[in-house]
């Protein structure tokens, strides 16, 4: 008997001595005794935050378009970013559940609480919200060392591309979301973040609204210098080359209408300082 319970008190020890406490973008503490060995993710972007967290054999749930690195195209589906499914993922029986704050529709979160459902919600705003984030899966999944080195990486990365920007005025730069309607975003969102480490100011940045939607008036009478979109696709959108009607504005004028692929822009992972790379470059080139 008194083996046993010395046994059952180093369990509970041990136990004690792992558990953890993170705060996640809205304040919320997540608690877990345990590193998480069954992990859904709820955003692309987050499954692959999982991976560079050193988490990703443990995800059991993704969403649609969750495609990078490869191995994520092969985690069961629970839905999408928009429309996730509660059932699909209980089914799955998680221990933690990443969510993303202003993409995920957070009503179901109390139901996953409610079910003993761990869940951490990111919302990264800032290029040094990236390498947090990682750190925090790495704490929740046991996977520090892994998390550790690539946020250091990441971190390393964005120091030497701070070095590099030219300096001189800040080019008036516009981000083109989506043509119809027309959307963009404003200076609370991480891309407006990476326009200013390259050099750049966004017209927008000004609005209320996170991703507001906006008239072409409301464009040209900003006339910004550079407009630069990503779309949904591998290929450089049709619509953006609309801009040719208003010949008069800088951006059409000095021929800086670009394109970088939205994987390396519009998902706040590690792969975003490549993205930011072009960027930096294209606006560059407009010195």
């Amino acid at each position: 008997m008194k083996a046993g319970l010395f046994a059952l008190l180093l369990a509970l020890a041990g136990s004690a001595a792992w558990a953890v406490e993170v705060i996640d973008a809205t304040g919320r503490t997540v608690h877990l005794e345990q590193p998480a060995q069954r992990i859904v993710a709820l955003a692309p972007h987050v499954v692959e935050n999982a991976f560079s967290a050193g988490a990703g054999e443990r995800l059991v749930g993704a969403v649609s378009y969750s495609n990078y690195p490869a191995a994520a195209r092969d985690i069961p589906r629970v839905g999408s970013y928009q429309a996730w499914s509660l059932e699909s993922i209980v089914a799955k029986n998680p221990d933690l559940v990443l969510m993303w704050g202003s993409g995920n529709s957070l009503e179901g979160l109390p139901a996953l609480e409610q079910l003993g459902i761990a869940v951490y919600i990111s919302e990264p705003k800032r290029l040094e919200d990236i390498p947090a984030t990682l750190r925090a899966i790495g704490q929740l999944a046991g996977t520090g060392d892994v998390a550790e080195r690539n946020a250091l990486a990441f971190e390393e990365k964005l120091a030497r591309l701070r070095e590099n920007v030219a300096t001189g005025p800040a080019r008036r730069v516009f981000y083109e979301v989506w043509n119809q309607p027309l959307q963009t975003i404003n200076g609370d969102q991480y891309l407006s973040d990476v326009i200013t480490l390259c050099g750049g100011r966004n017209i927008f940045a000004d609005s209320p609204h996170i991703a507001p939607r906006i008239s072409v008036e409301a464009v040209l009478a900003r006339d910004p210098e550079i407009i630069i979109a990503s779309g949904m696709g591998d290929a450089r959108p049709e619509w953006l080359d609309d801009w040719q009607a208003y010949p008069h504005l800088t951006a059409v004028r000095n021929k800086a209408l670009f394109f970088i692929h939205p994987d390396l822009l519009q998902r706040p992972t590690t792969r975003l300082l490549d993205g930011a790379q072009t960027l930096c470059e294209q606006i560059a080139s407009q010195r």
